[in-house]
């Protein structure tokens, strides 16, 4: 005679869920600027061409084309294989979260940390409504679910966008820590959310971004029990000592982390993932 049995515990199915979109380029132009804080300056882009603009993820990211010197905007168009360039000219580019989008009065906001010098720091710096800029993409979405019994957020100043967007979908009742890098307390941001979130500011006090406050600060944290999700994204060595940290002290699972260098010290145009 055969038992019967009660039926397996089912677990949650938190397999990322990876999503492509078709490719596309915008010509937009900047509709407003706005210091946020002393080294973060939010600009608002806009244009017909953002109807069909689609950004499920938080850490989506597009490509910003940069005009030349003399102001010309090149942009590619889609081909088979990708990107396909005007007589294989391709302007300086950069990869940015879209910080939100208005599907109303079609904008998107763009946040870019002015302590990364260089071109596309240069062109927020200067940027004024009417000026132009290319956007592409988001070419792919990694949804992360978030039924999880808690989330660990740990960035600097390029990874506020994603953070601030995460905290946002994040339901009533579930749980969040932040590890957040900034120069100072100046630098601070409001991270509003219904999820009941813990944040730990980590600051650099003028010391040069890609030391590794995040990590000190991740070592002097008291973590709760249960299965997490953590999402790292800060200079690429920082991030790898992070999910190295989280893995050997903390037995996080590495399938539920997803940790990324948004930039690399002494590189020019980076954008590392960083696992096994």
């Amino acid at each position: 005679m055969t038992a019967n049995l009660p039926p397996a515990a089912t677990q949650p199915d938190r397999t990322p869920k990876r999503v492509r979109h078709t490719l596309r380029f915008r010509a937009l132009e900047v509709v407003k600027t706005e210091r946020v804080t002393p080294h973060l300056l939010r600009i608002t882009l806009g244009g017909d061409e953002l109807a069909d603009f689609v950004s499920p993820a938080f850490d989506d990211h597009v490509k910003l084309f940069f005009p030349d010197a003399n102001g010309v905007l090149t942009l590619p168009t889609a081909g088979p294989d990708g990107p396909v360039w005007p007589d294989g000219a391709k302007p300086t580019m950069r990869d940015y979260t879209p910080r939100g989008y208005d599907p109303v009065a079609r904008t998107l906001e763009i946040d870019f940390a002015l302590h990364l010098a260089g071109p596309a720091t240069r062109w927020a710096e200067q940027a004024a409504p009417g000026h132009r800029i290319g956007v592409g993409g988001p070419r792919g979405s990694f949804i992360v679910t978030t039924d999880f019994d808690w989330h660990l957020l740990v960035g600097d100043d390029t990874a506020l966008p994603a953070i601030s967007r995460r905290l946002a979908e994040l339901p009533a009742g579930a749980h969040a820590i932040v590890i957040a890098e900034v120069d100072s307390a100046d630098d601070q941001v409001d991270l509003p959310s219904a999820a009941n979130v813990q944040i730990i500011w980590a600051y650099r006090n003028g010391a040069s971004a890609g030391t590794f406050p995040l990590l000190t600060a991740l070592e002097q944290s008291v973590l709760p029990e249960g299965d997490f999700h953590a999402w790292v994204a800060c200079e690429s060595a920082a991030a790898k000592a992070v999910r190295t940290h989280l893995i050997d002290v903390h037995k996080a699972n590495p399938k539920w982390i997803r940790a990324s260098g948004y930039w690399r010290k002494g590189s020019a145009d980076t954008h590392d993932s960083i696992d096994d």
